[in-house]
């Protein structure tokens, strides 16, 4: 049985349920499994449309790698994307980030998208699938784009079966 984590806007009051790809991206399912619970600020993306993420220190105890890799996400698809050290980050997260880099979590709830930044190609390890819920996460997704993220928290954790 695929193992499975519910992401929770918290000021929107809606979840969705996703599955890890246990068989696809084994070591980066693993890596967020262990981590979990994990949250942060949510932001909507700039340059790869339909997405929302939060932005971690690292937790993996060794980097996964690239696995189940893409640029080219599409609904209710879940990804890894290691912002190495020095990266273009926000103002206030570029400290931590020389420091030590951060790990996007990213949900994308729309179609159309393209994870191409400021530095080039950002491919994302696809390690999780919404199953559940991706209509009306989709539905605060577009809220946040139109009225901005505000003080939006996104909760990643375990659904213990």
């Amino acid at each position: 049985m695929a193992r499975k984590i519910r992401i929770s806007f918290e000021k929107h009051n809606v979840s969705a349920v996703a599955e890890l790809l246990d068989d696809a991206a084994p070591l980066t399912a693993e890596a967020v499994w262990n981590a979990l619970p994990l949250e942060g600020e949510a932001y909507h993306a700039k340059w790869a449309n339909n997405e929302v993420y939060i932005l971690t220190p690292p937790f993996a105890e060794k980097d996964p790698g690239k696995e189940n890799a893409t640029v080219f996400p599409i609904p209710g698809d879940f990804l890894y994307l290691p912002v190495p050290p020095g990266s273009n980050v926000p103002p206030f997260l570029r400290e931590q980030c020389r420091e030590t880099g951060l790990i996007d979590l990213a949900i994308f709830y729309g179609r159309e998208n393209y994870l191409l930044g400021p530095e080039g190609h950002m491919p994302g390890n696809l390690f999780a699938t919404i199953t559940e819920g991706l209509e009306e996460l989709a539905a605060a997704c577009q809220d946040l784009w139109r009225n901005g993220a505000g003080d939006e928290r996104m909760i990643i954790s375990r659904i213990e079966e």
